[in-house]
């Protein structure tokens, strides 16, 4: 049996026997392979869907067009809209339209393209949620000198930092990615092309992934987690210290809307990427990726804005704006 030297459908090289030919393409199995439910999921996922757009560019308006709301917080928050309106753009389209066209396949382009968006938007949300929880230790244990050390400048570092970080970190994980060969089945058990699901598929070493997969883990997850949690920590100390009931009850509600995010979105991702690949089957994988591609960006423009006045106020105005304009 001889080897060749280069995959000429994908132009890397690859030492694989002539007999082991990659997948072009890949079908993804979606939530459901009953076709009577995928009506139903159809109608469900284009309702969050909408709802996750509307909420989220509402959010991004009503913060861009009131000046009251240019601070650090909502800056922070702006961005969050942004990541999460993408990453939900990333998955829920494509499946919305392999379900109305009866076509389950992606081609192999597209799923490691689609691969790349979700992770840079996924880091990009683990690291704006660690950045926010920083953002309101500041606030609540140093009030005095929150304009100053919250500058522009540390906002935009702050910010900028996790996109160009988020580039290289997924950029790294297509290319470890493009060297595994793909010769058994293309059925992929997920809705959209997941890391862990396509290295199950591949019938080459995937140890150097899996390693990287962890890496990264312990760098956007864990270390993030880990983070907020010690920055709560200090916040709840500053609580305690707090003289009157009342003034414990406001601190604590300018936190408890990101503490909402915090427990939707890292409850989710720990599971999936932190948990033993034994406990996870491929229904609790596409359970947990609904609630963090899904279901987290569509609540989350109603944690944020139920709980805050100023947005609410801010999102009054620019409904009342346009409908003044229309009539």
């Amino acid at each position: 049996m001889q080897l060749h030297p280069f995959n000429t459908s994908r132009g890397i090289i690859s030492m694989e026997p002539d007999n082991q030919t990659s997948s072009s393409e890949f079908i993804l199995l979606g939530l459901s392979e009953k076709p009577e439910q995928e009506t139903l999921l159809f109608a469900l996922f284009l309702c969050m869907y909408v709802v996750t757009v509307v909420g989220n560019l509402l959010i991004i308006l009503a913060i861009s067009t009131d000046s009251h709301l240019h601070t650090p917080m909502y800056f922070f928050l702006a961005n969050l809209s942004l990541v999460d309106f993408c990453l939900a753009t990333d998955t829920v389209p494509k499946m919305l339209v392999s379900i109305q066209i009866k076509s389950k396949s992606i081609s192999y382009s597209c799923c490691l393209t689609q691969m790349y968006f979700f992770h840079f938007f996924g880091i990009m949300d683990s690291v704006l949620i660690a950045v926010m929880a920083y953002d309101r230790f500041v606030a609540v244990c140093h009030p005095l000198h929150y304009p100053s050390i919250m500058s522009p400048r540390l906002c935009g570092l702050l910010v900028g930092g996790p996109w160009v970080f988020s580039g290289f970190i997924s950029l790294t994980h297509i290319l470890l990615m493009a060297r595994l060969v793909f010769c058994g089945t293309n059925e992929l058990p997920h809705y959209f092309c997941d890391l862990t699901p396509l290295l199950r598929l591949s019938c080459t070493d995937t140890s150097v992934n899996k390693i990287f997969v962890l890496i990264v883990a312990g760098m956007v997850i864990a270390t993030p987690f880990i983070c907020i949690l010690a920055s709560y920590a200090r916040i709840i100390v500053a609580i305690v210290k707090v003289p009157s009931a009342g003034g414990r009850k406001k601190t604590l509600s300018t936190c408890s809307s990101h503490l909402s995010v915090v427990v939707l979105f890292y409850g989710t991702t720990i599971g999936v990427y932190l948990c033993p690949s034994s406990v996870l089957t491929a229904m609790k994988e596409k359970a947990s990726a609904v609630m963090y591609t899904a279901v987290t960006p569509m609540l989350n423009p109603f944690i944020y804005s139920l709980r805050n006045r100023d947005l609410k106020g801010a999102l009054m105005k620019l409904v009342n704006r346009k409908i003044t304009s229309t009539s």
